[in-house]
């Protein structure tokens, strides 16, 4: 059976006195591949990986070589149902970024920028540090916060409404639907609903 490359996408950020700031991230495009039918080998210079998917029957294989070294006891993995995404820790402290990401210069296929976490190297001081916050156990402590959809857009919209214009009531959806805007958010919601409609039927009999 063939092997097939996958696409890679790469960033970097860099720090010449917090390593934690010092690191390259890579994706590599690999879905539906089990743990078990995945082997990754990660060396101070150099990257070799392996990934097979039962239900697309295809063998992924990559070899990179780096273009200086890294600290694999310091490089995190995290693995999904699409891709593998690294954060490998660049070994020597150093503000400016690689001028690329492997050894060799020449431009290969599979490779290619990540724009949507890359940052220009005088820049990076103002990027957001959520983007990489699934590492190291944070995506539990974030929430909702990494790929955010609409149900956290809404939740964040009535938390600002509630602290603002309307501090009472203004989170109840229930309140909202009753289309009556007079009326209180009491503890016996449902005894002041049952009150305001005999109200309604006594003043449209009158």
């Amino acid at each position: 059976m063939s092997q097939v490359t996958p696409e890679v996408l790469w960033a970097q950020r860099s720090s010449n006195t917090d390593p934690e700031k010092n690191f390259i991230y890579l994706t590599i495009s690999v879905p539906d591949i089990p743990k078990e039918n995945l082997k990754l080998d990660l060396q101070p210079t150099s990257l070799t990986f392996t990934g097979h998917s039962d239900t697309l029957k295809r063998t992924y294989h990559l070899e990179l070589t780096f273009y200086a070294e890294i600290d694999p006891a310091e490089s995190k993995t995290h693995h999904t149902a699409r891709n593998v995404e690294l954060k490998l820790r660049k070994k020597e402290l150093n503000d400016e970024y690689w001028p690329r990401l492997l050894k060799e210069s020449k431009k290969v296929q599979f490779l290619k920028t990540d724009f949507d976490k890359w940052v220009d190297e005088d820049e990076q001081n103002e990027a957001p540090e959520d983007d990489f916050s699934q590492f190291g156990g944070g995506a539990g402590g974030m929430g909702g916060m990494p790929g955010m959809g609409g149900g956290d857009f809404s939740g964040i919209d009535f938390s600002k409404l509630g602290g603002g214009d309307m501090p009472i009531g203004g989170e109840d959806d229930e309140e909202d639907s009753d289309d009556d805007g007079d009326m209180p958010a009491l503890e016996g919601q449902e005894d002041v609903k049952e009150d305001a409609k005999v109200e309604e039927t006594t003043k449209a009999a009158a």
